[in-house]
């Protein structure tokens, strides 16, 4: 595909991100990068205006990757909107695009993969393996590739924000990984690019996933047991027409680990399928009231 007719500059080699970056750190600029993997919505660009505020210049990158799809998952349907997403990024000041292809990322020859075991566990780590091997490879990767001062993710994805957390932790990688609040639409569907799957009849049911998680949330944090709530939520999801429950589990925000001590910060995760769509949210359960 062309570049963009703009003054937003795409590369797609890593020695030219590289450069770039250099120039701009030479400079004393603070550089954010938000990685993506395009089909880009409201979401992706609540991170782009926060990483904005918060540093000098803004890389995105956008990359659909191959090795955090499942075989029977949905690489080759995954959305691609390269001139919707160009649009979008230079009308809100991105200073760059990093925009390789599989083979920049994954040359001939590449054999290393990055594993956060503990993290990964449970969760989406059970219902999909290899995901977050992918995810954190592939991260990894970009943030070694650019050196950001930071790196701006999504809440929505909490599983895989936390798996982000630990490995720049444990590999010393030397940026700063910041959080965004999910996004939503009104009728409070989190953003996503796979929403574009759903049907009519499905995207006037998928709002009531959320709902069940925050009725949950707010019964755990007024003292109901944790277990029967995760249950009557499961029950509800899949009466208000959802195909399958892959899990609706309180876990501890910090650390993922199933919630045990009364007063830590918790969160609850879901995610079930509707009609061909898998769809994940969490919900925040208050430090000073959850229990069970």
């Amino acid at each position: 595909m062309s570049e963009p007719d703009s003054s937003l500059t795409v590369v797609r080699d890593v020695a030219s991100l590289r450069r770039r970056v250099k120039v701009w750190h030479g400079e004393q600029r603070t550089v954010a990068l938000v990685p993506t993997m395009g089909a880009l919505h409201a979401g992706h660009m609540a991170l782009v205006k926060r990483a904005k505020a918060l540093a000098d210049a803004v890389v995105v990158s956008i990359f659909v990757n191959p090795t955090q799809f499942g075989p029977n998952e949905d690489l080759d349907a995954y959305p691609r909107r390269d001139a919707e997403d160009w649009a979008l990024l230079n009308a809100a000041g991105v200073d760059l695009i990093f925009m390789p292809d599989a083979s920049v990322m994954y040359p001939d020859g590449f054999q290393t993969a990055v594993q956060v075991p503990a993290v990964s566990q449970g969760l989406c780590g059970t219902h999909r393996p290899g995901h977050f091997e992918g995810v954190a490879t592939v991260v990894t990767k970009l943030l070694l590739q650019g050196l950001p001062d930071l790196a701006l993710f999504g809440e929505k994805d909490f599983q895989q924000l936390a798996v982000i957390k630990r490995l720049v932790i444990d590999l010393d990688i030397p940026v700063d990984v910041l959080s965004v609040p999910t996004v939503r639409e009104r009728d409070g569907l989190a953003l996503s690019s796979r929403n574009a799957y759903l049907s009519e009849d499905e995207r006037a049911i998928a709002p009531k996933f959320y709902a069940t998680l925050s009725a949950a949330a707010a019964a755990i944090a007024n003292g109901a047991d944790i277990k029967a709530c995760c249950a009557q939520a499961e029950r509800a999801v899949l009466a208000a027409g959802f195909s399958s429950v892959d899990y609706i589990e309180v876990r501890v925000a910090d650390s993922l680990l199933p919630l045990k001590v009364l007063g830590s910060e918790a969160r609850i995760l879901g995610a079930a399928t509707l009609g061909q769509t898998r769809l994940i949210d969490n919900v925040k359960i208050p430090a000073q009231q959850a229990g069970g």
